[in-house]
């Protein structure tokens, strides 16, 4: 793995030192752990604006809800669970 230097405040530094020790984790881990975090949290808003979007949008969501209609009784076709 390539080595890449960042630059970060003063306090940000402590922060993270203070975390890393507070873990028992490098900081390297402590990082990966915050941009993976982040990535997450981003991609649940993303999701969560895309959805709202979609409500809003009376024909869309009418189609959407349609097509769930459709799905729920396709899966409860009346076959047993094995």
């Amino acid at each position: 793995m390539s080595s890449v230097n960042v630059r970060i405040s003063s306090a940000s530094y402590e922060i993270l030192r203070s975390l890393s020790k507070s873990k028992g984790q490098s900081m390297q881990s402590v990082i990966d752990q915050a941009i993976e975090d982040l990535r997450r949290r981003r991609m649940l808003e993303a999701t969560n604006q895309a959805f709202a979007e979609l409500k809003a949008d009376k024909a869309a969501w009418g189609e959407e809800t349609a097509e769930r209609a459709l799905w729920e009784n396709t899966l409860s076709d009346g076959v047993a669970d094995e």
